[in-house]
């Protein structure tokens, strides 16, 4: 499968970082401002934006009040999308750390530019990907595939609401989601209608759960192993 998990993930990094991509309007944006509404009482949060309009996006995430400006760090990169995130990361690279050595944020969000189905992460980046389609884009987008919604570690289906007005099947996108991801997890929605996105907030805390406890099992070994392999104290 195309998915890189285990090798990518940084485990001994604090904070988890998940990238966002996805089309232009598909809703990467919306759905970041509610998972920062939705999360924002339990978890330290950032957010790394990618965008040739400097302020769009920033003034709409602080216009909903889900984050304080220091919490939100813009990368204008002046090249295709798919090249910041995949190819020459040095920048968003360099926003996350910055924004990590700053906050320690529990959960950090990349966002790309909008992009087309065929834009992907740099597993260098980000610990998790997610891919936003939107169904008003037609009902055939899963089954075009691309590396966008096959190696994504979730895929977003959003804008539900809109499908009888578009004559779009939602049944024919599972299918063909499920066709081309296998057991990868895909999640239809209208952040329209629920813009707190419960099951992505659910997938995310899942995230963080494992990680914790990935951390505190990698903690109990090192006081019961000294840097040698020797035994260490109790």
């Amino acid at each position: 499968m195309p998915r890189e998990l285990a090798q990518s993930a940084r485990q001994d990094r604090a904070t988890l970082r998940v990238g966002i991509g996805g089309p232009v309007g598909s809703g990467k944006t919306t759905l970041i401002a509610g998972l920062c509404s939705a999360l924002h009482a339990e978890l330290s949060l950032a957010v790394v934006l990618n965008d040739p309009d400097m302020r769009a996006d920033t003034d709409s995430l602080l216009r909903k009040g889900c984050l304080e400006p220091d919490r939100i760090a813009v990368v204008q990169t002046g090249c295709a999308p798919q090249a910041a995130i995949r190819d020459d990361v040095r920048a968003n690279a360099d926003a996350a750390e910055a924004l990590e050595a700053a906050l320690t944020p529990d959960l950090l969000l990349i966002e790309s530019g909008g992009t087309d189905l065929g834009a992907t992460f740099s597993r260098g980046l980000i610990d998790r990907a997610v891919f936003v389609l939107d169904v008003a884009a037609g009902d055939h987008t899963p089954r075009k595939a691309g590396p966008g919604v096959t190696n994504a570690d979730l895929l977003v289906v959003n804008k539900t609401d809109l499908a009888e007005s578009v004559h779009a099947d939602l049944d024919v996108m599972r299918r063909d989601a499920a066709g081309r991801r296998g057991d990868a997890p895909t999640v239809f929605v209208s952040l329209a209608e629920h813009p707190g996105a419960p099951a992505i907030c659910d997938w995310i805390r899942k995230l963080l759960a494992e990680r914790r406890l990935t951390a505190a099992a990698a903690a109990a070994a090192g006081r019961t192993t000294g840097p040698g392999g020797e035994a260490g104290d109790p």
